[in-house]
């Protein structure tokens, strides 16, 4: 007879005795005719099923899934239990206009002056421009809109926007980004701008709705099946402000990868560095932010889709709480991980973003029970005022697993710079199996995409997709009911044991991922690539937020030897948003100098403008 395991219930595990794995992904690095012939046999009846086995065996899926016993119940999706209120924060309430949420978070920003931004010495050091100082140049008609959206418009045609080498975007009209820049132009000649985003530039990812544009989830066929009537709920709010809405970003084909690997329309570039990744799965919306051409963008984020690129290219992501934002009106509806968030250059714009597009959907009201949204009350260049009592847990074991110790070494001179400025105290703390809760992730989001995809499957689109899709599915569909219980059992327990961390601590941190962007293989443009070993270092450290549903931001933290982006993740208890935004505001501020991007278009530079 086999072996058998039987966990202990979580409340009864001992985790001093806890002893850190390091993770060992066993599969094969895959591109080109290999990568082709390999999924084929994947697919295969009978020679799929024994390779996709013994890749499950190998790496301890099977024993995990068949061969334990494990006490908790199933929690389907995540559950929060009652929490604290956040302190030096200001209230919002989900019923309020974006535009009167927006006023209300303006108010909760430092003192700034933006005129100072446009009389600085060009040589002076490399920063963005922020939403504040498009605004101001609007108002102060040194600029209008439809200024730089021709700006815009140029630059991305000229790159040839759907081909190599920076496919930034998947859909785009010329005549639509016009027709909203010439409107809001005329908001600002007659004094009556909508907000503070009236005339800024979003891009929108390729899996969230944005009418007229088609949502294609960086598929080639999606479209074809399922039409776009309408805005989604967060683009609807976005619009309602004022913004600009450029076009559709670039992804890692339906969402299934961390690099953003897209053979269909062209792998979007790293602006750091064009001959790597920008990380996925919301490669479009990082890179064209890092680049400069607009001020935010939104991408969804189920397994870190937001935080691994916003990392890689140097710039924020900010992941909400799971309910936070209402997901109607994109391709991740009705999933137990993901949430739709802002990749901005800084922290506080993607605050304004943010409060533009909160709200939850009346289904999650009622079933979450959210705590009203706060923001922090950012006032002050430190952060706030409740910066000093936070307490930080790390886990050093996992914190310095990671490919470069120069990445753990950057993120470690930033908790120290923390606790010497203001004051926080960083508490040891160990998180029980890791290991595991990757696994449940990983069966949790792949049945919710063979859910949503089976039917276009079944009716011969699955040759369509692209040979990692594939190979992602392939694994999916291995995965059996007790499978699916099991990784939600799985998520009750590491729930249990993060809201007892969460006793002890007020945030979590570690780096955002566990490499910096890797190069792009020459194979892989054409055909993807299959390479577990990078998706096991992007994905090391965001999983518990999305299989847990807690907020989680990464910011800028500095540059490796290389000149390649590092970035902290914070990730917080549930609901708290503002405590993760005003930790981040900090650390904003103790970073290094930004690097200027080797990919970069300063669409604001008014000594250019002919306005």
């Amino acid at each position: 007879m086999g072996k058998y395991k039987v966990m202990p219930p979580a409340n009864e595990v001992d985790v001093s005795g806890v002893r850190y794995k390091e993770e060992d992904i066993k599969a094969p690095h895959l591109t080109g005719f290999l990568f082709k012939l390999f999924v084929n046999m994947l697919e295969t009846p009978f020679i799929g099923s024994l390779i996709v086995d013994s890749l499950k065996k190998k790496n301890g899926m099977t024993q995990m899934f068949r061969n334990t016993v494990i006490p908790e119940e199933p929690m389907f999706r995540p559950k929060f239990p009652s929490q604290k209120p956040e302190h030096d924060v200001v209230i919002v309430g989900e019923d309020e206009s974006p535009v009167d949420r927006l006023e209300i978070a303006l108010k909760c920003l430092p003192q700034y002056d933006p005129s100072r931004s446009f009389h600085t010495d060009p040589s002076s050091s490399f920063r963005y421009w922020k939403i504040r100082d498009y605004a101001f140049a609007y108002r102060s008609k040194l600029t209008a809109p439809s200024v730089v959206a021709e700006q815009i418009i140029s630059i991305i045609e000229e790159f040839k926007y759907d081909k190599s080498p920076t496919p930034f975007l998947i859909t785009f009209d010329a005549s639509e980004v016009r027709k909203q820049a010439e409107a809001s132009t005329q908001r600002f000649e007659q004094g009556k701008p909508i907000s503070i985003l009236d005339g800024i530039f979003v891009t929108i990812k390729d899996d969230i709705d944005c009418f007229p544009h088609t949502t294609k989830g960086g598929t080639t066929w999606l479209h074809k099946s399922r039409s776009v009537e309408k805005d989604s709920v967060v683009v609807s709010r976005l619009r309602s402000c004022g913004a600009i809405l450029i076009g559709k970003a670039n992804m890692h084909e339906i969402g299934m990868g961390t690099t953003g690997n897209n053979s269909n329309y062209g792998t979007t570039r790293n602006p750091h560095a064009p001959e790597r990744y920008t990380g996925g799965s919301s490669s479009g919306s990082a890179a064209i932010v890092a680049s400069g051409l607009c001020s935010a963008a939104l991408g969804t984020d189920g397994g870190g889709s937001v935080r691994i690129p916003a990392s890689l290219c140097g710039i924020t992501g900010l992941k909400t709480t799971y309910g936070r934002t209402d997901m109607t009106g994109s391709l991740c509806e009705g999933g137990t991980v993901e949430i739709i968030g802002p990749l901005t250059s800084s922290v506080e714009d993607g605050l304004l973003v943010y409060a533009a597009i909160l709200g939850s959907s009346s289904a999650d009201r009622l079933n979450l029970n959210p705590t009203p949204p706060c923001f922090p009350k950012l006032m002050s260049q430190n952060g706030g005022n409740a910066i000093g009592s936070l307490r930080l847990g790390k886990y050093t074991r996992w914190f310095n697993d990671v490919n470069s110790s120069e990445i753990s070494d950057k993120c470690e001179d930033i908790l120290k710079l923390l606790s010497s400025n203001h004051g926080c105290e960083v508490v040891e703390i160990v998180v029980p199996e890791l290991e595991e809760m990757r696994a449940a992730h990983v069966v949790s989001i792949g049945s919710a995409a063979l859910r949503s995809l089976t039917p276009y499957c079944e009716a011969g689109k699955n040759s369509k997709l692209s040979y990692d899709t594939r190979t992602s599915f392939a694994i999916f569909r291995s995965f059996s009911a007790s499978d699916y219980i099991y990784a939600q059992c799985i998520r009750r327990r590491l729930m249990e044991y993060h809201m007892d961390i969460f006793k002890n601590v007020d945030v979590i941190v570690t780096p955002t991922t566990g490499m910096t962007a890797p190069v792009i293989p020459r194979d892989a443009l054409k055909s993807g690539e299959t390479n577990f070993q990078v998706t096991a270092y992007l994905m090391r450290f965001v999983v518990a937020a999305n299989l847990l549903g807690f907020p989680a931001i990464s910011v800028p933290v500095g540059y490796d030897k290389e000149g390649l982006p590092i970035g902290l993740q914070i990730m917080g208890r549930p609901w708290a948003e503002a405590t993760v935004l005003a930790l981040a505001a900090a650390v904003e501020e103790l970073a290094p100098v930004t690097k200027k991007p080797s990919v970069f278009h300063d669409v604001l530079n008014t000594n250019k403008s002919p306005y």
